[in-house]
């Protein structure tokens, strides 16, 4: 038997245990998808060979009867993958047409004196002779420039590389601190050998140089808005549409500034996220290796009324690493404490304001996760690299995120909602396993769906609940879930589950045992990913909360949904308590960045780190590495 997937789209993008069918059977469009703007819903087919899709089987018959083999393995739907990271293509700029045709032939072999307001036409000709490489865009936007011979060099003023092209190479070498590689955009200076005092060899080795110059200050600028590495190429699970950027008027610009270094510094991100893990990546690196790390070695749990000699070190851990509000809240506890080995009361509520700043249960019990907290969790190094990520990450969103939007933040397990530039609610979120990974991306968020049906996607039923259902077929109908095949209501009892379920739909009705809960919160996606109540409470009190098929459980869906929809608790409770499935439409589209960040500033600006849930940023930084070396590999 031969399980197939077909389409381009990914079996988790419809294996969000928490997600992905409407409220009503696969086969109708209703109103509820009108109000959700779901007219495209996404929907996999999956199918045996040689088998009548969604066949019912005769009651009482069994998966052997058919001739079937009961022993054969189970099929499998496997969700997207990680890429081996393929680079931008370069090309050789077409310096063709850089040169005056009329000119080229007729002029002299010296160069006539210049001025500021002139160049040398004969210099100018050696531009034909330059080879550089660059990507598509920037190739396009130098040989737009430079064919244009009403356009001045840019770089190079008499016979000498020029003040404002000084200034740009000092703005490219200092990318690192914008979380760029300087190395990508060097340019070697020109020298002119005393030996050899041709002009010709001076003026062609002048104009590889401007060449080259604005081919690097294009890349930094479009490396600096966009990103320097496509985030689709990563993985699967990676979803933007690539930001265009504006190089034509770039160069003409960086001529006219009369600071060309500031204008290029100017490019980068200035929003208050990415300015904070600037600000941060300055101090790490210029604190190198000399940061001391506070060690907190717990062979256990350290609970409240124990000793413990670690007791000093946690203590010298919160005052370096915890907020300014927590150390003024403490400060008699801390000023008090004298070295002793007792996890009193005082500190034990230190302890506790401590994780609940740290998103961590707040309950003072000190294990793996607060001992990594309180200790900063990573040395500098690892610290600058995930800042480094992060930057690169922050370029692929918008940079203006909205004065209105939600955050979800995959790495910390917490979901952030911002109203007039200010964090006004943040909870604890549940976010996909490791192989039930929830997407990177953003949206709109369009819908909030009380009492909700759970559609059970298609790579549930065959990875879970197929083996149950080939065992005791009634297994659907005792838990009173809802079964279709080609959109007519039958028993799972009924249903031959040793054939395709391409055409079967299963549905769970709203109830306090479904799995969506109360609520939905809807932002129309390709990954059937949307943010959504659970009866798994418990989940919450985890520290780490990658546990759900792929969607986002939020431990106070109430007060998200009351948020986005801009009204109160009191409105959202009836909503519920009519017991009625119906949508309710956002007053205005609310973004949604659904995001993976290692390093990101809280709201007041202070730069948090998390574990690497996912091991995605190893794969942005292959990334980084297999960029700079094609790009290094010029000619």
């Amino acid at each position: 038997m031969t399980f197939v997937l077909k389409g381009a789209v990914s079996a988790l993008a419809i294996s969000c245990g928490l997600a992905a069918m409407s409220a009503a059977p696969a086969h109708a469009y209703t109103l509820m998808d009108m109000l959700r703007g779901d007219r495209q819903r996404t929907q996999s087919t999956i199918f045996m060979d040689q088998m009548p899709p969604g066949r019912v089987a005769p009651r009482g018959s069994a998966g052997g009867s058919l001739g079937l083999d009961p022993e054969a393995p189970l099929p499998k739907v496997s969700g997207p993958r990680y890429y081996t990271y393929k680079t931008e293509a370069l090309q050789f700029v077409d310096t063709s047409k850089f040169a005056d045709p009329i000119v080229t032939g007729a002029v002299a072999e010296v160069s006539p004196a210049s001025d500021s307001g002139t160049e040398p036409v004969v210099q100018r000709r050696f531009l034909a002779q330059a080879r550089v490489r660059a990507n598509a865009d920037v190739a396009k936007a130098l040989e737009a420039y430079y064919g244009d011979n009403r356009n001045p060099l840019v770089w190079i003023d008499g016979n000498q590389i020029s003040e404002r092209a000084k200034s740009a190479i000092a703005a490219l070498a200092d990318a690192a601190s914008v979380g760029l590689d300087p190395a990508d955009y060097a340019v070697q200076t020109p020298t002119v050998d005393p030996a050899n005092p041709d002009p010709a060899v001076r003026d062609r080795a002048l104009m590889q140089f401007e060449l080259e110059l604005s081919g690097k200050v294009l890349a930094f600028v479009q490396d600096t808005v966009r990103g320097r590495i496509d985030p689709n190429k990563i993985s699967g699970y990676h979803d933007f549409q690539r930001k265009a950027v504006n190089l034509a008027p770039v160069l003409k610009l960086a001529r006219m500034s009369p600071n060309a270094g500031a204008y290029i510094a100017s490019r980068s991100p200035d929003s208050p996220q990415f300015e904070a893990l600037k600000a941060e990546l300055a101090k790490l690196r210029a604190a190198g290796g000399s940061e001391e790390q506070i060690v907190i070695t717990l062979t256990g749990l350290l609970r409240p009324g124990d000793s413990s000699p670690e007791i000093a070190n946690i203590v010298k851990a919160l005052q370096k690493h915890g907020s300014e509000t927590l150390k003024t809240d403490h400060a008699a506890t801390l000023a008090a404490y004298a070295g002793g080995s007792d996890y009193s009361p005082e500190i034990v509520s230190l302890v506790e304001d401590f994780q609940k700043e740290r998103g961590l249960k707040p309950d003072g019990v000190i294990g793996q996760a607060t001992v990594r907290a309180m200790t900063g969790g990573d040395t500098n190094a690892s610290k600058i690299d995930k800042l480094v990520v992060a930057m690169e990450q922050a370029r692929w969103l918008p940079e203006d995120l909205g004065s209105r939007y939600v955050m979800i933040n995959q790495p910390a397990y917490m979901a952030y909602y911002h109203n007039d530039g200010k964090e006004q609610l943040s909870m604890r979120v549940v976010v996909g396993g490791k192989n039930n990974q929830t997407y990177f991306f953003n949206d709109q968020i369009e819908t909030v769906e009380f009492n909700p049906f759970w559609g059970v996607p298609q790579s549930i039923i065959i990875n879970e609940m197929l083996p149950k259902l080939r065992s005791d077929p009634n297994y659907l109908d005792q838990l009173g879930y809802e079964v279709e095949v080609n959109g007519h209501a039958v028993a799972s009892s009924s249903v031959d589950w040793y054939g395709s379920t391409a055409n079967v739909s299963v549905r769970q009705p709203p109830s306090s045992d479904n799995a969506l809960g109360e609520l939905k919160i809807l932002f129309p996606n390709s990954h059937a990913i949307y943010m959504h109540d659970t009866p798994s409470k418990s989940f919450f009190k985890r520290d780490m909360r990658a546990l759900s098929h792929g969607c986002v459980r939020l431990a106070n869906p109430r007060a998200m949904a009351a948020a986005v929809l801009g009204t109160t608790m009191d409105d959202i409770a009836r909503q519920i308590a009519s017991g009625q499935n119906h949508a309710v439409k956002v007053p205005q589209k609310i973004p949604v960045y659904v995001s993976y960040f290692t390093a990101w500033p809280n709201k007041d600006g202070v730069v948090e780190y998390f574990d690497d849930v996912y091991g995605r940023d190893a794969y942005v930084e292959k990334a980084f590495d297999a960029t700079s070396k094609a790009r290094g590999a010029q000619i």
